[in-house]
């Protein structure tokens, strides 16, 4: 987070001028154009875990249409605000949401529970009545955050997670669990996965792209039902 308010201040770009970080795709979203006819263009919204996505693991998004919108350290409240230019304005078929552990590591602040999942599900509302089809991911296991110690997260992602699994089976909304193929006994990331407990490594996003694969095609699958 100390590195991220860091180049913000460098790029002349505080954090009160631009709180949700609108600028940071600003020139990439004007230079997309419309989707394929007949495409499956798809955004990655999310933070960090979702940003270096694209860096440790690149070979999943290329020559696919597959959009990566995550930006370090983000909370679901700067995610909510920033939804409509980078997501809805790029008019994909499926957005694929993966955010609040940074709203548990209290990054903008303390979260509860509520006020997480209120601005997931509010960003899923924006995106259907848009006609964006949406896949809702789970939180990381997580059993510290190295930036902010002592928080205790399991309790609170196991929580987010369960109201978010609840809300996709309600709402015939796609469940992306990437927490249950991750999860140590002690709640935490398996080791094989991560570099710091909390973001995965090139091994973790090797998983998380097969589990993400699939959950994509069940979701293309259904709307070749619906249509």
């Amino acid at each position: 987070m100390r590195i991220l308010v860091l180049l913000l201040f460098m790029n002349g770009i505080t954090m009160t001028q631009d709180w949700a970080n609108l600028n940071k795709y600003k020139k990439q979203n004007s230079k997309l154009g419309p989707p394929k006819i007949n495409g499956n263009r798809i955004v990655f919204m999310g933070n960090s875990i979702t940003e270096s996505w694209s860096e440790l693991y690149p070979e999943y998004f290329s020559e696919k249409d597959y959009i990566n919108r995550g930006i370090g350290g983000q909370t679901t409240p700067q995610m909510l605000i920033r939804f409509r230019e980078d997501v809805i304005d790029l008019k994909p078929k499926i957005v694929v949401i993966l955010a609040g552990t940074n709203d548990i590591a209290g990054n903008t602040g303390p979260a509860t529970v509520k006020m997480i999942t209120d601005n997931i599900i509010s960003m899923a509302e924006l995106a259907r009545s848009n006609r964006i089809h949406v896949i809702l991911s789970s939180i990381l296991p997580t059993a510290d955050y190295p930036w902010n110690p002592g928080l205790n997260p399991p309790e609170k992602i196991a929580a987010v997670n369960n109201i978010m699994k609840k809300y996709t089976e309600r709402n015939s909304i796609t469940y992306l669990d990437y927490y249950s193929s991750m999860v140590t006994r002690n709640k935490g990331l398996k080791k094989e996965y991560t570099y710091d407990g909390v973001h995965p490594n090139r091994s973790g996003y090797k998983l998380m792209s097969s589990l993400a694969d699939k959950a994509i095609s069940e979701t293309l699958d259904l709307i070749g039902k619906s249509e």
